[in-house]
This record gives structure tokens, sequence and C-alpha cells, in this order.
């Protein structure tokens, strides 16, 4: 394995427990600033709409630089924003700390799965996106359970201090262990732009969107729907968030694994699980056995589908990926903020804890609808050559 995607898997650790974290913590934050459940969430939102925003913003700003500087100014960025957030004496800086550090997301996990594309062979460029992902998957098993502990024993202010010195330690390790090299060529606004001509990357990318959004319109509100309704303790929180993660991590690698050898097979699958487990979970909430295998399957299923997607849009990018990778993480987390806003909502309105369930399922079956769309209509439609053979470029060692 090359040691620049163990790098852009230190950096991932990073930015995937920032992200994550706040579910953990949110009761503990709105008592904090005084606020209900439903409008902690909106630092969910609020951070998800940030990356949908930075995605591409400083992913073009970064055409004017090479990709390692561009990713240790990202890296940069995270620490500040993260900083911003443990030090905010108000709920409205608080959700900007948390905007500024999501600005570095999308952007550095697009260019990131650019970077270790190019890194390995045309074969291997789905498990080469993996890899990296598994920094955000392990996050979510040592990262997050540790700052929830942490944020729930001493405070969620020293939570995100810690986070902000694992910024630190991925800014350092971009800056010793990905390899130099100069802006690519030809790598301009108005190239970049001609991917999004291609309807089959915004399916991929709407299926994106959908997908993961009925993951987190569960998963942002497991706090509340595990002590409210499961009847587990607040501690328990904690473990329940490393079954999350262990779940991710086994779906990035399963994903990584099959999308090299049936793409969209693997999204059938995943996205038709997905939105059973889902809505299944409505009732298997009320049972803590139950309510816990759920939440592991969610993770599975829902981190499986991210090295298809993200394969996905970079075979039908071809020769311009930065800018439409880089715009797919916005669109995950477009997903999380519509499915974060969209289960607010439902709990506000009066449906119980367990009401975003059915909102996530109902958002992963239309993206299966648009998975069998998409296939369909690359059956009828003469396709240029994929990326596995528009990315011969050198491959670096």
């Amino acid at each position: 394995m090359p040691l620049a995607l163990l790098a852009l898997a230190v950096g991932a650790f990073g930015i995937g427990t920032t992200e994550f974290v706040i579910m953990g913590l949110l009761p503990e934050i709105a008592a904090d600033y005084g606020v209900s459940i439903p409008t902690a969430g909106l630092l969910v939102t609020g951070y998800a709409l940030g990356v949908v925003v930075g995605a591409p913003l400083l992913t073009v700003l970064g055409t004017k630089v090479s990709r390692k500087r561009m990713l240790m100014l990202l890296m940069a960025l995270f620490v500040f924003g993260n900083v911003l957030s443990a030090l905010a004496p108000t709920f409205g800086l608080m959700l900007t700390g948390r905007v500024v550090a999501s600005l570095a997301h999308g952007s550095f996990f697009g260019i990131g799965s650019v970077v270790a594309a190019d890194l390995v062979a045309p074969e291997k460029k789905a498990g080469a996106i993996a890899t990296m992902f598994t920094g955000l998957t392990i996050a979510n098993i040592v990262g997050v359970p540790l700052g929830t502990f942490i944020g729930q024993a001493t405070g969620w202010r020293t939570t995100f201090v810690v986070v902000a010195g694992l910024g630190v330690v991925g800014l350092l390790g971009v800056a010793k262990l990905v390899p130099a090299a100069p802006r690519p060529e030809g790598a301009h606004l108005r190239r970049e732009l001609t991917a999004f001509r291609n309807p089959q990357v915004l399916l991929a990318m709407a299926m994106t969107v959908l997908g993961f959004g009925g993951v987190f319109a569960a998963i942002t509100y497991i706090a509340p729907m595990m002590t409210h309704v499961a009847g587990y303790s607040d501690g328990a929180v904690t473990w329940l968030l490393v079954l999350f993660g262990a779940g991710m991590f086994l779906g990035n690698l399963l994903g990584g694994r099959y999308a090299d050898r049936a793409l969209m097979p693997m999204l059938y699958v995943t996205l038709g699980a997905l939105a059973l487990v889902l809505a299944l979970f409505t009732f298997t909430a009320h049972s803590k056995i139950l309510a816990a295998i759920a939440i592991l399957l969610i993770g599975a299923l829902g981190f499986a589908t991210v090295p298809p997607l993200q394969k996905r849009v970079l075979d039908q990018a071809h020769g311009a990926p930065t800018l439409a990778s880089a715009v797919n993480i916005g669109a995950f987390n477009l997903g999380n903020a519509l499915s974060a806003w969209l289960g607010g909502i439902v709990i506000a309105a009066g449906f119980g804890y367990t009401s975003p369930n059915w909102v996530g399922a109902v958002l992963a079956a239309v993206a299966l609808v648009l998975a069998f769309w998409s296939a369909a209509l690359e059956r009828r439609t003469p396709t240029a050559e994929p990326v596995g053979a528009a990315a011969r470029t050198p491959v670096h060692h």
C-alpha cells in the first residue's frame, strides 16, 4: 500500500471524527446552549451544507496549486474551525465553527479520491478509494466513541479540542507522506465542468444524496432515540456508536472489494437492503438487542455504497474527475443535511424519535429506483470509454 494512502486515511480519520461525533453529543450541547434537540440538529445540517458549498468552491480554487499543498491548506482550515467550535460562547458561533470546519471536508475527500485512484492500477481504484475512507470508518469505531465519552465525562468542548489536535496530526501526515507533484496539467474550471454534461454523473450524485442521506436520517437522532425509545443509558450511546462505526468499516471494505467487480449489482443490493433495514428500525428501536443489530446493519449497508458511488462518478467523469469527485462528496453531505432536517421536522411534528427512520427508508428506496434507471439508461446509450482506461495516466508508486 502506498504510504500516501495512509496519510489520506489519517486526514480522513480526523474529519470523520468531527463529522460524526456531534450525534453522540447533541443532548449535552443542546442543554449547554439551552436549545431543543431539533435545533441542535442544525449543527449536523450546517456542517453538511458547508461541505456542499465548500466542496466545489475550494476544489476550483485548488486547481491553482498542487494537490498536496491544497490538502495541507484544507487540513489547516479544518483545525481552525474545530478550535472555533471548542471556544464558541454562543450556539450561533458554534454553528459557525462547524461550517468553517466543514468547508475543508468535501475538497479533502474529493481531491484525496483522485490522488488515491492515481496511486494504483486501474483495476484497483475503488479499493484505493476505500483505503482512504477507511480512516473515516475507523474514526467511527475509535474517534467518535472516544470523543463521545470524553464529551460526556469532561464536557463537549474538550472533544473539539481533541479533534483539532487530530487535524494537526492529519496535516503533518499529508506534509510528510503525500508525494509532491506539480499542479495537474489541464486542470481548468471549464474542463472540469464538462463532467456535469453527462446525465450518468448527475444520476450517480442523486443516488449519493438519497442513499447515504437515508443513513443520516436515523443516525443524526440516534442518542435521543436510543435513550428515550430503546431504554439505553446515556453512557451506552458510546458503544452503540462503536457498533455503527464497525458496520461502516465492514461496509467500506465490502464496497471497495465488490465495486471493482460488479458495481451496479452492489448498489442494487445495498440500497435495497438499506431501505428495508431503516423501515424495520422504526419497530426494532423498541428492543435493545434488535436496535443494536439494526445500527450495525445501517452502518454497513450505508457505507458499502460509498466506494461504488464515488467510483461511479470517477468512471463517468472521464478526463475531468477532480471537481466531480469533490461535488459528489458534497452530495453525500447534501443528503446528510436534507435527512437531518427532515428528521427534525417529523420529530418536531410529534411523530416521535423513531419517525426519522421512515424518512431514511423512503430516501434509500428512491435511490434504488435511480440506480435501476441509471443502469437502464446506460444499456440504451453508447458510453464513452470508462475511466479505467481514461485514467491510464502514469501510476505513481
